[in-house]
């Protein structure tokens, strides 16, 4: 059972949940009776954003952080970025990891070189270096870095430690620059929702099955939006500590800003055993604390679990799907008609055979299936068995070197292959499509973070579609025993077998470059396709947008933005990347949004603008009919394209979602609302303006110009919650309410200066 609480509560003794309209229990429990804002300082979350703050209220915080993380797909642009910000070092230990283009296997040299980059970086300014194969992102930062009361910042949205007592934060790019320009992370102080665990998980419920019950629970309703879930209760106590790192995770999917877990024994004895036993602290919220909401789990009653395709929160029971699968598909199947928009096929009516549920892939992997314990019980499923010789086939990705080392000396790993599963080395691909796709229409069950459409690999743009369903490495495994029949983990008795874990760190000791402090200020090693960021201009005193395109899906994830999978090889290369911008969404947008940057080149090197595209004249003749713009100035007025999304962002935390919309002209976006706080940063980072509107987007099409005076006073008068707009339109003008939800005053600068580049390049003269 899953009951989410209308309202603040007090969690008392941190035991009882006492609703906030029934405050006067608490005095009867405890005898005080703290008032509300003071029992908001009892949270866990509460005094490790205190204790990194460095503002003087808590009110908006600017926090640094204990440390950072980045894969390959990120961390070039990032270096790049904070160079030609000016950075002489790394500040904080910062780790660059090689887990997501790790094959090598598209586009030539150019995924090599951008690690061979990012070693030469490690050296250069002081960094660690993690190389491919050795270990994913988040498991190298649990094993190596998280530690009770610390934050981290990454650039990958699953950037989650709360089970080791670390709040960790997945951010776009320059959030990260700007720790490595020793500038704060500032954000309005978050609410806070306990997440109460009670009971015990049933020895068959692995940690995906957790996550999805919660993820299904809240996403949706967004109860945890940009919010800190705080984990609490005595059902902590039920799960070893890599368990609850596998529910840790997954808390991404529910759009939250960060979590933060209770701490005990466990955690102890797994920072111990990683010997970083000093790292160990207890968390727990105080005697009386207050959340801003609760979500009570009562663990004993979650059953093994099944994301359906297209997102981790179509979720249902995997019972239940075998039972309904024809009505529960066919709702599945007119989503994918969706996706696929007339360019390929995906069916799942065909995967039921003689009434069973039949799947055609089995993948364990990366930071939320590879954990030890999650192997170890698939191989528990499997010793013994066979995963047959049909088109079933199951590969299983250990998170990092010592999870592979230690599960091949047990023998877990023998047993795996014996009954004819893939052993692979720590890889993040199969969770964004670099890894393991699936053949045409056909259905995957993976223990990874992700079911988005394409995640898998699969391109409808070339006639080919396949999806994934999101399940506990239990259940998967108990699939393969069973030649790919879908079958519940609960339909056999083998689990809770795990043998102790030992750490051996020695391979990171004989293969990480560890550089933190060593500093040699060598030069950076740049393969042909890594490029500088290319220029962009200062916001004008007024807009002019092109609508470039229109999206009116309830959420437009960043995979739609920028595709994940093979794309990512060029992400070193910003005017390369930018070619792939909404490919699977909207192809004509590339070269729209391109036709517009042209124009607005023109107006920046002082050329004649209306010669280059004659509709502009009449265009700014009708923009001069709006009162008060009769003396309107082409050269004062910026050109730039737009997107209108009802609701974009959900996701990755890759700022090439948004950087690739303004390095080919992007402007601006315009939405309902923002999916994650992360994509809005970034738009704003990358110097866009943020705006929103109550309104239908009735009055402008795809084609249409919609212009805003005076943008930039109204950034410098903070006076965002009333813009006036206009749509340009046949001769005449029609007004638009806009607005942007609060912004720092260095997001303001940032957007005027027209990135975050010039920005630091600014503060610099």
């Amino acid at each position: 059972m899953i009951k989410l609480y209308d309202g603040g509560v007090y969690l008392v003794n941190g035991t009882e949940v006492v609703p906030e309209a029934e405050a006067a229990k608490v005095e009867a429990l405890t005898g005080t009776s703290p008032g509300k804002e003071e029992a908001k300082t009892g949270t866990i979350a509460y005094n490790i954003l205190k204790a990194h703050n460095q503002a003087d209220t808590m009110d908006q915080l600017r926090i640094k952080f204990d440390a950072m993380a980045s894969h390959d797909i990120t961390f070039v642009g990032i270096v790049q970025t904070a160079k030609a910000s000016g950075m002489e070092k790394f500040p904080l230990p910062y780790v660059l990891t090689n887990c997501h283009n790790t094959l090598c296997a598209v586009g030539g040299t150019i995924n090599e070189d951008d690690h061979m980059f990012g070693l030469s970086a490690a050296k250069k300014y002081g960094g660690i270096y993690v190389p491919p194969h050795i270990a994913v992102i988040h498991q190298y930062m649990r094993e190596m870095h998280a530690g009770c009361g610390k934050m981290i910042l990454g650039s990958d949205s699953h950037t989650r430690y709360g089970a080791l007592g670390t709040m960790a934060i997945g951010e776009g790019g320059g959030e990260l620059v700007k720790q490595l320009l020793e500038d704060t992370y500032d954000v309005a102080y978050p609410g806070v929702v306990a997440i109460y665990l009670d009971g015990k998980p049933q020895p068959f419920v692995g940690p995906q099955d957790i996550a999805l019950a919660i993820i299904g629970a809240v996403f949706k309703n967004g109860f945890v939006k940009n919010k800190v879930m705080e984990f609490v209760g005595p059902g902590i106590r039920s799960m070893t500590t890599d368990y609850r790192n596998g529910v840790d995770v997954m808390t991404t999917e529910t759009t939250c800003l960060s979590s933060i877990w209770e701490t005990d024994e466990d955690t102890k004895a797994f920072l111990e055993e990683h010997g970083r036993g000093d790292d160990y602290k207890k968390l727990a919220p105080a005697d009386v604390a207050y959340y801003d909401g609760c979500v009570y789990v009562d663990l004993s009653t979650i059953k093994p679990m099944i994301a359906l395709p297209f997102h981790p929160s179509n979720v249902f029971e995997v019972d239940e799907v075998k039972a309904n699968a024809k009505d529960i598909f066919a709702e599945v199947e007119k989503e994918a008609a969706k996706v696929a928009g007339g360019r390929a096929e995906f069916t799942l009516s065909d995967k039921i055979v003689d009434g069973k549920v039949v799947v055609q892939q089995g993948v364990i992997a990366g930071c939320a299936g590879g954990n030890y314990t999650n192997v170890v019980e698939a191989a528990n499923a499997l010793r013994g068995k066979s995963c047959g010789y049909g088109e079933f086939s199951l590969s299983v990705y250990p998170s990092s070197q010592p999870v592979n080392i230690e599960l091949t000396r047990n023998g877990a790993i023998a047993d795996l292959m014996a009954a004819g599963a893939i052993i692979r080395s720590a890889f993040c691909g199969p969770c964004f499509g670099a890894g393991d796709t699936p053949a045409n229409n056909g259905l995957s069950i993976r223990h990874t973070t992700r079911n988005f459409p394409n995640r898998e690999g699969s391109k409808p743009g070339n006639g080919q579609m396949a999806a994934v369903a999101l399940m506990d490495a239990r259940s998967i495994a108990a699939t393969a025993a069973n030649g790919g029949v879908l079958t519940s983990a609960e339909e056999l008795d083998c689990w809770g077998n795990v043998p102790e874990y030992h750490f051996d760190k020695g391979v990171y000791e004989k293969r990480v470059y560890q550089g933190f402090r060593k500093g040699t200020g060598e030069d950076l090693v740049y393969g042909p396709n890594i490029k500088d960021w290319p220029e962009m201009s200062p916001l004008a005193d007024n807009i002019l947008l092109k609508v470039c395109s229109k999206i009116m899906d309830p959420v437009t994830t960043t995979d739609e933005l920028i595709p994940s999978g093979e794309t990512s090889s060029f992400r070193s290369n910003p005017l390369g990347l930018a070619e792939f911008t909404l490919s699977r969404r909207d192809p004509e947008y590339v070269g729209r949004s391109k036709s517009v940057d042209v124009l607005e080149k023109s107006r920046v090197a002082g050329d004649d603008v209306l010669a280059k595209e004659p509709e502009l004249t009449g265009i700014f003749e009708t923009i001069k009919t709006i009162p008060g713009q009769e003396d309107i100035e082409i050269p004062a007025t910026e050109i730039g394209s737009m997107v209108y999304a009802v609701k974009p962002g959900d996701g990755s935390a890759r700022e090439q979602a948004a950087s690739c919309q303004r390095v080919i002209g992007g402007l601006a976006n315009i939405t309902k609302e923002y999916a994650t706080k992360r994509y809005r940063s970034n738009v704003m980072n990358w110097g866009m303006l943020p705006f929103q509107m109550d309104a239908e987007p009735d009055a402008f099409e795809v084609g249409d110009y919609i212009y805003v005076p005076g943008i930039r006073k109204a950034l410098d008068d903070n006076a965002l919650e009333n813009i006036k707009a206009y749509v340009i339109k046949d001769g005449k003008t029609s007004e638009l309410d806009l607005y942007i939800t609060p912004m720092t005053e260095n997001e303001r600068e940032i957007v005027k200066a027209g990135c975050l580049i010039n920005f630091n390049r600014n503060r610099k003269k």
